[in-house]
């Protein structure tokens, strides 16, 4: 399975890794997750939408639709305390590469 066929939504997610360590990239996964998504990814593909409001002095998350279409709005700093990191999870296909020194299984 290539890259090309999960960024098209075709693959089922094989493994799945733990931040171990906070990360802007950690950040925002923290924010998807909370409002009941995988990442920006499924977000995008569940809600049809292309772009993604977000902080323009932090680029994190702003805004996100849930499910239930309630909203969820956040903060410009970051919300994922040290306690919630390992709760953060990263779903990934076979074929994707992830850098080991944020995420581990």
């Amino acid at each position: 399975m290539s890259c090309a066929a999960y960024l098209d939504g075709n693959a089922t997610p094989k493994s799945m890794s733990r931040a171990k360590q906070w990360t802007d990239e950690v950040e925002n996964l923290y924010r998807f997750q909370q409002a009941g998504y995988r990442d920006e990814l499924e977000y995008k593909q569940v809600k049809q939408v292309d772009l993604i409001d977000r902080w323009p002095e932090t680029g994190f998350v702003k805004k996100l639709q849930r499910r239930d279409n309630t909203f969820y709005y956040y903060n410009r700093k970051r919300e994922c305390e040290d306690r919630e990191k390992p709760s953060v999870g990263r779903k990934a296909a076979p074929s994707q590469l992830w850098n080991i020194d944020q995420f581990t299984e």
